[in-house]
């Protein structure tokens, strides 16, 4: 069956403009419309039912991409769907979501429906193999994560390289040495997810400008105390902890303790975590906070300046915010 794509590249043009000028919704030039015209009459072919249909109308539906693979905090990735929903209602839109591993067959299904206006994707890896497709999918794409490349795309998220960074920038200056990070589990980081590889980039970048010893510890939600033992077994000098993994944040901080480390007096705990979670735990944690409700919000105004035709930027990173709260001390040093 013939596609859209496969009329845009026998047109020399990009898809969104041979969906402009089969339905007239922008100003085309007359020779461009000749080109789709007579690529359109070459390879016969014919615009989805539902698509013609909707030529002159939208569905005012987003489709938010969201697959709850393994490894996935569910309840953090339901921060982010909950303010995608509220702020596509207040702009008269209904939201789509979809839980199940959209690949670029799911994404070109889900185009080719015609049931929704524009796509929000979540769950970015560096190097997606989604991404040739939404950078040609006639529909408006936006990205909540950052890939490799931007180019061609719009994405939005919290700059998690800095956001590791000042966690790591917070011990220095409180005197630690020697850092860890308990990270996200294992099968984030053999998916090259994005967030959890640039937190690992800052936080080995900034640890090294330090002259700090450093490791790093993907870490699956049960194993919060095998990974505290080997933490201290690995690095017995170790007095500073960032962690990037919400459902571990409380057992971690029990684990410590039963193991004689007393927070922040011997150790001191840092997190990328949102701020009620930070807050909930037994000792209150210093954080960045993860802006979920920003996050979702910045990426439904983003698609309705694209579906109004207003250039918008290719990536848009939110800064670091971080809130000190009693997990974090001066590291002490004994007397000889």
């Amino acid at each position: 069956m013939v596609k859209i794509t496969d009329v845009a590249r026998r047109a020399g043009v990009s898809p969104s403009t041979v969906s402009y000028a089969l339905s007239g919704k922008r100003p085309i030039s007359e020779e461009t419309r000749r080109r789709v015209e007579d690529a359109v009459r070459e390879l016969g072919y014919r615009p989805h039912a539902g698509a013609r249909a909707l030529a002159g109308r939208r569905s005012n539906v987003l489709a938010l991409v969201v697959p709850l693979r393994a490894g996935i905090h569910v309840p953090t990735v339901m921060r982010f769907a909950v303010s995608v929903v509220t702020t596509a209602r207040r702009h008269d839109h209904d939201v789509l979501l979809l839980t199940q591993e959209e690949g670029t067959d799911g994404l070109t299904r889900v185009a080719d429906t015609a049931l929704v206006d524009a796509l929000i994707v979540m769950d970015v890896q560096l190097d997606d193999p989604r991404l040739p497709l939404l950078r040609n999918l006639e529909l408006p794409s936006v990205l909540i994560g950052l890939p490799a490349s931007s180019e061609g795309l719009t994405c939005v998220d919290l700059d998690f390289r800095a956001a590791a960074e000042a966690c790591v920038e917070h011990l220095a200056r409180l005197g630690h040495r020697s850092v860890a990070l308990v990270g996200s589990p294992p099968e984030v980081y053999v998916r090259r997810t994005a967030f959890a590889q640039r937190v690992v980039q800052g936080f080995t970048d900034a640890a090294d400008r330090s002259g700090m010893a450093s490791s790093v510890h993907p870490c699956e939600p049960g194993a919060a105390r095998e990974v505290a033992e080997r933490l201290l077994r690995e690095q017995p000098a170790l007095t500073g902890v960032v962690v990037h993994n919400e459902a571990l944040l409380g057992p971690l901080l029990d684990a410590f303790e039963h193991l004689g480390l007393r927070v922040p007096a011997d150790l001191s705990l840092t997190a990328i975590c949102p701020d009620e979670l930070a807050e909930s735990v037994r000792v209150p944690i210093t954080s960045v906070a993860l802006p979920s409700a920003e996050v979702g919000e910045r990426a439904v105004e983003l698609l309705m300046k694209k579906l109004a035709g207003t250039a918008v930027p290719e990536a848009t990173l939110l800064p670091p915010r971080m809130t000190e709260r009693a997990s974090t001390g001066r590291r002490t040093v004994s007397s000889p």
